[in-house]
């Protein structure tokens, strides 16, 4: 168990209060370590669910835990096709081609301890289809692996990280959950300013070289939900009767509920 306090405070004042509510807490073995190892994978595998609901696009591929050395080109790959209206696939699917309510890319799907996944994701928008929003996702990751990204693009993947650290850092909470979650992964808090040095030792050459590497046909994984019709939720008939068509809406689906940058830890 790690527990951060960050504030106006004294170690003196406050270790009494520490061993007086924590102290108390038995000591336990260390659970067994031992995992699963899941196999390469040798082809593309895809699942689609035809629910009345709106249709969404995700696909993801497999990468290493947190401990490899790439770690932060995978941060670095994010933050250039994911974070804010100038990202790559925000500009290319949602400002450009107009096909996509909102479409992104994040690290740590489920979870970053062990072997998990990087993710691509797009809502397209009425009189779209998750076909077009995944032709748009795999252009932009094309030119991903064969081009080397701009020296602005990478000066700006560098500033925004010591930015997002600072803000993430100008609160108590902030600077508490923080400073435990790097202890906690590393075992020193330290960490967490080595990742911004990690972050400026990123080049062109490495994005290219690990884009390459991990985003190929037989590394993905995609699940696609399509809009089903005459249908509940669930795969249940309404009627034995055919549906009248419904208007498509002129107004874009709200991402508010869509799964953002990020995993459960």
């Amino acid at each position: 168990m790690v527990v951060a306090i960050a504030g106006d405070v004294k170690a003196a004042q406050i270790m009494p209060l520490l061993e007086k509510y924590f102290g108390r807490l038995r000591m336990s073995s260390k659970p067994d370590e031992t995992t699963t190892t899941e196999p390469p994978q040798n082809a593309e595998r895809k699942v689609v669910l035809k629910e009345k609901s709106q249709p969404l696009y995700l696909e993801g591929y497999h990468r290493p835990d947190f401990m490899t050395k790439d770690d932060a080109v995978y941060d670095a790959i994010t933050s250039l096709m994911s974070e804010g209206r100038t990202s790559r696939l925000y500009r290319a699917l949602v400002r450009d081609k107009k096909i996509a309510a909102f479409s992104a890319g994040f690290t740590g799907l489920p979870g970053t301890k062990y072997p998990h996944l990087f993710a691509f994701y797009a809502v397209p928008l009425p009189g779209h289809t998750t076909q077009e929003v995944a032709d748009g996702i795999h252009a932009e990751i094309e030119r991903l692996k064969k081009e080397d990204i701009t020296d602005d693009e990478l000066k700006m993947i560098k500033t925004r990280t010591k930015a997002t650290l600072i803000r993430g850092l100008g609160d108590n909470e902030g600077l508490a959950t923080q400073l435990a979650i790097y202890q906690t992964r590393y075992g020193d808090w330290r960490e967490l300013f080595r990742s911004v040095d990690r972050i400026d030792k990123v080049t062109k050459a490495d994005i290219r070289r690990v884009a390459d590497e991990i985003f190929q046909d037989t590394n993905r994984t995609v699940g696609v939900i399509e809009t089903a019709t005459g249908a509940e939720p669930g795969g249940k008939q309404e009627s034995d009767q055919a549906p009248s068509q419904q208007p498509a809406s002129d107004q874009a689906p709200s991402d508010q509920n869509v799964p953002r940058q990020g995993g459960a830890q």
